[in-house]
């Protein structure tokens, strides 16, 4: 059995949405301090919709396919459904991950959230912190 399911080489060798939104109305910036992988999100909203999305990664394989296949989810959708991607969705989409690289999908749903707080933040757009846990670690607490 290969160690990367097709989707995942494929997000990996024509990555979706790469690069920068210089007026981005909200950006989201995560990273491992483990295995080194550094994720920026960049949102633009339109009435309360993502309108475009573009991302940055350091890192490897699967954190790369992680982040074009989150933006990929998220795109045109109103920020109510982006806030309720999870690392399982990205993972569920890509076909799998092995184990030892749940985490980059993990990054990819913590800099989506980075990104619509900033956003909120930006605007003056009242939230509940809890809907944007910080607890300063990615491992283990999204399965």
């Amino acid at each position: 059995m290969a160690l990367y399911s097709e989707k995942v080489m494929d997000h990996f060798r024509n990555p979706r949405n790469v690069g920068v939104i210089e007026d981005a109305d909200g950006v989201g910036e995560v990273g491992n301090a483990v295995c080194g992988d550094i994720m920026k999100i960049y949102l633009k909203i339109e009435d309360g919709i993502v309108s475009d999305v573009k991302f940055e990664t350091f890192g490897c394989g699967s954190a790369i396919a992680s982040s074009s296949m989150a933006t990929e989810l998220i795109k045109g959708k109103p920020l109510s459904e982006v806030l309720q991607l999870t690392n399982k969705a990205v993972t569920e989409a890509l076909d799998g991950l092995p184990a030892h690289k749940i985490h980059c999908s993990v990054l990819a749903e913590e800099a989506i959230r980075a990104a619509v707080k900033d956003y909120y933040d930006r605007q003056g757009i009242a939230y509940d912190p809890k809907a944007f846990p910080d607890c300063g670690s990615c491992e283990g607490c999204h399965g």
